[in-house]
């Protein structure tokens, strides 16, 4: 995942509330290269071009002053709704006032590899629905998260930005004004009127171009039939149809169409404790979170997304450093493996939660768990998608031989702590996971390998989690090797078949959690006191784990348990069906947003759950 890569530092109150909406009141729209992030209120205040790991353009969820956002709304006091159009990623914002009803309709048409797939295009189409409504409209890009300078002139009917690295062009079928760095709009619509506002970028081959009424509906129409297409492909018709339909199509706006890789999350620094220094920048792949990813969609049919990112996978293994292994914890989505970080000082950070970080140092950690979830997707791929190619398979093989060699070493662990490299159970797990995989791919299609050593490192691993990974005084299988501290990270146990979700050693393991890690079906990783992770503060639950302890519940049997626990889960959702990465002590969304791992792991527990209730 992208699970925070700790540092030190000290964590402060938080400051500008009342300057900046709840993480959870937003919304997601996107392209498969890039997202925005729109509020309740009308405003994107998140938005990177050309693509998901650009400088923002929008940035004001990170400095309400200094980010630049793009607000639209109603010039009236209004209550406001947001909803997505039915079974699509396009987002509706509703303004209710006294004299009229308006909304918003936010999109970005899908492009294709023609001419055009350099070309970004951000569609904001407003209606009066009853009654008269005025509006205003205010765009003030700040390129480069807000450090580059940019002009801005009127063109014809558009504003067009340019600063030295990227240039926009807003179009619009009303009239704007312009200062030099930021274009506006006040308009009064009747009802039955509306209004569109389309931002491109242009530059290189693609030259600015209008966007009007008739068109706007062209693109709309357009996109509501490519996401409802790609979303009739599921399998799923179980009891929360509506909930993992939108999971699914979120996970399906964070792939980077151009290579097939799975972004953690679309944000940066997003704190999992406001006015903390926990903010990390997420907008990278995890092997782990795109491999479970994988997981997710093959689940539900969709085997294309499986294809892409085992190509993408495939372009990123190799074995020329042989302590490295033959691969890192993350790429940049281009495949990149340098992703040097760095801080923002001059973005206050969300509601004052600094520093704001670009980049993520936890490439270099060394986190032996993501060799399991990457040969989990490939043996899913193989069974539930396409036989894997001869090539691939010598992938594999370069792949488990290393983990056979390095499976029983220290690393930084799944969360990526720290405060150094430890014996963790999870890792040693996915190590066994890793081997006993490739183990049956070989088996079932007569495969070349060496079985007889792979074998003896899988049995090895499973005594030695059996053996040390115990504790019988705490009654449960426990964070690291011969230690004592719990971690939600053994709920894996029964979901990869490790153990059986009924042996008496895990039934133990599963009521041991629940009476110290879980509180109103929220679950917490770690108790961080008992085992330090390198940085201060406290966190949130994470919601990952919260799925995970439903499917483990529904596989030892306990299915009124885990349905419940699922029930009061959605309540935790915000207005929109999405989630972040964790949820504070009063309900709240906190982390980036949305986060990949939260919904892969609600499509799965909602799939195994729905089917164990029959």
């Amino acid at each position: 995942m992208a699970f925070e890569n700790a540092g030190f530092g000290g964590c402060g109150q938080g400051a500008g509330s009342g300057r900046y909406l709840p993480i959870a009141e937003h919304g997601l729209i996107g392209d498969l290269r890039t997202v925005a992030l729109v509020g309740t209120d009308g405003t994107i205040d998140w938005y990177c071009c050309p693509q998901f790991d650009a400088p923002s353009v929008f940035g004001s969820i990170l400095d309400a002053d200094r980010g630049g956002s793009f607000e639209l709304a109603a010039d009236v006091p209004a209550r406001t709704r947001q909803f997505y159009f039915p079974d699509t990623n396009v987002l509706i914002t509703r303004f209710f006032a006294a004299d009229g009803v308006g909304e918003i309709q936010d999109f970005m048409p899908i492009g294709d590899e023609s001419g055009e797939a350099h070309r970004h295009r951000l569609i904001r189409r407003l209606l009066c629905v009853r009654g008269s409504l005025p509006f205003t409209a205010r765009v003030a890009p700040r390129f480069g998260y807000g450090t580059e300078p940019h002009s801005a002139r009127l063109q014809g009917d558009s504003a067009l930005f340019v600063s030295e690295n990227l240039s926009l062009a807003l179009t619009a079928t009303v009239p704007l004004e312009c200062d030099g760095t930021d274009a506006w709009s006040q308009f009064k619509l009747l009802e039955g009127e509306s209004a569109v506002f389309a931002l491109d970028r242009v530059g290189e081959e693609v030259a600015p171009r209008g966007c009007a009424r008739c068109e706007a509906e062209d693109e709309f129409q357009a996109t509501v039939r490519y996401w409802r297409r790609w979303l009739s492909a599921s399998r799923y018709h179980g009891r929360w149809r509506e909930m993992v339909h939108r999971s699914a199509l979120t996970l399906k706006l964070l792939v980077y169409a151009p290579t097939g890789a799975i972004v953690a999350a679309p944000t940066t620094s997003l704190p999992e404790e406001i006015g903390c220094e926990r903010n990390w920048d997420y907008r990278y792949t995890w092997v782990r979170d795109a491999a479970f990813c994988i997981y997710a969609m093959l689940r539900l049919g969709f085997t294309s997304e499986a294809e892409a990112f085992m190509g993408f996978l495939s372009s990123c293994i190799k074995c020329d450093d042989e302590g490295a292994g033959p691969l890192q914890v993350m790429y940049g989505i281009d495949g990149r493996r340098e992703l040097p970080e760095r801080e923002l000082p001059h973005f206050e950070g969300y509601m004052g939660s600094s520093p704001v970080r670009v980049g993520n140092g936890a490439a270099t950690q060394l986190q032996l768990d993501i060799y399991g979830a990457l040969i989990d997707s490939i043996y899913l791929y193989d069974k539930w998608g396409q036989p894997i190619s001869s090539n691939h398979w010598d992938e594999v093989g370069t792949v488990v031989d290393w983990v056979c060699d390095h499976w029983d070493q220290p690393d930084e662990g799944v969360w990526e702590t720290r405060g150094g490299r430890r014996d963790f159970l999870y890792s040693r797990l996915m190590c066994w996971v890793a081997i006993e995989r490739a183990m049956r791919m070989a088996t079932r299609r007569g495969l070349p390998a060496d079985l007889v050593r792979w074998g003896q490192s899988r049995d090895a691993i499973y005594r030695q989690i059996m053996s040390r990974g115990w504790s019988a005084e705490v009654g449960a299988f426990v964070q690291q090797l011969d230690g004592d501290v719990l971690d939600a990270s053994v709920l894996m146990m029964p979901l990869v078949k490790f153990v059986s979700p009924v042996d008496p050693k895990w039934l133990s393991t599963l009521d041991t959690l629940g009476a110290n890690l879980v509180t109103d079906s929220l679950v917490h990783r770690y108790d961080v006191g008992a085992s330090p992770d390198g940085i201060l503060g406290t966190e949130g639950t994470f919601s990952i784990c919260s799925f995970w302890y439903i499917e483990a519940l529904t596989r030892a049997g306990r299915l009124e348990d885990a349905r419940l626990a699922f029930e009061k889960m959605l309540t935790y959702s915000n207005h929109l069906g999405l989630y972040a990465e964790e949820i504070g002590p009063t309900g709240e969304q906190l982390g980036n947003f949305p986060q990949a791992f939260t919904h892969l792991s609600l499509i799965s527990a909602a799939f195994n759950l729905d089917r164990a209730l029959g």
